[in-house]
């Protein structure tokens, strides 16, 4: 527990000053741990990133994170349609890579680092878009996601007598998932008493309720995934916390989750 709330602190110190001041700083720091965070899935499958396919996935992962504005002067200066086109050469150039290793590298191995770069690049993409909105939202998607952890854990602890997903997560149990988002739920609510940050409260609710339940449908496949590849943690840089992915896991559907509700719109 001390290891934990020390790594917190420090954490903390060196992660909220490049929030509050966001721009090109936040979304460099939030390009590198994404790639970080790519590196530990490729790590639990066995691949490196410093091979061929890790390198071209790697490519592939930068291309999704960086923000819509640098992405659209990228493909104007490399003269293709779009950022996706750039990808689709990448996923060619994989799969020939597979040929010309004679299947040493398979296609399987290929599809892994493919939706690993999207599932890591599209959910951090998106988490420097929403601070390049405002720093508001960002302060609201980290109180979901926090609040949702928080609750569950503390409620599931007292109350929790029903598991929610034990060939998963053991110690996850239904009563600590409903306490994650009752406790979400209410923190939104003092948030837009403070600095409201939506006219429409029904609104406010409903989308903090959905957020809460993805958020904890994110964290429940980081840890299929772990579970599938034998590992405890995704990685050890958060020493007490394990890695990037370990951290992030809830941010990662519920950032995309709210764009696509236009709820920054």
């Amino acid at each position: 527990m001390k290891q934990r709330i020390i790594t917190g602190v420090i954490a903390a110190a060196l992660f909220i000053p490049f929030v509050i001041y966001g721009g090109g700083p936040f979304a460099v720091l939030m390009s590198i741990i994404a790639v970080v965070g790519f590196y530990e899935l490729l790590k639990m499958k066995g691949i490196s990133i410093a091979s061929v396919p890790g390198m071209l996935g790697t490519l592939a992962l930068l291309l999704l994170v960086v923000p819509s504005d640098w992405s659209k002067n990228v493909v104007e200066f490399l003269q293709y349609e779009s950022t996706l086109m750039i990808v689709y050469g990448i996923i060619a150039l994989l799969l020939i890579y597979t040929v010309l290793v004679k299947n040493k590298m398979t296609f399987d191995e290929i599809g892994f680092i493919l939706i690993g770069a999207f599932y890591v690049g599209l959910g951090f993409h998106y988490f420097i878009e929403t601070r390049f909105i405002g720093l508001e939202y960002v302060v609201f998607v980290l109180l979901i996601v926090w609040t949702t952890d928080s609750g569950a854990y503390f409620v599931g602890r007292k109350l929790g007598k029903n598991k929610l997903w034990p060939e998963i997560s053991p110690k996850k149990t239904v009563e600590g998932f409903v306490g994650g988002i009752v406790i979400a739920v209410c923190f939104a609510i003092a948030l837009q008493l403070m600095y409201p940050i939506t006219s429409s409260w029904i609104q406010l609710i409903i989308v903090t309720i959905v957020a809460s339940i993805v958020g904890q449908m994110g964290d429940l496949v980081e840890s299929a995934i772990k579970r599938h590849y034998g590992v405890k943690d995704s990685g050890n840089i958060l020493p007490g916390h394990g890695g990037i992915l370990d951290r992030f896991d809830s941010l990662l559907f519920v950032v995309p989750l709210l764009h696509f509700l236009h709820f920054f719109a």
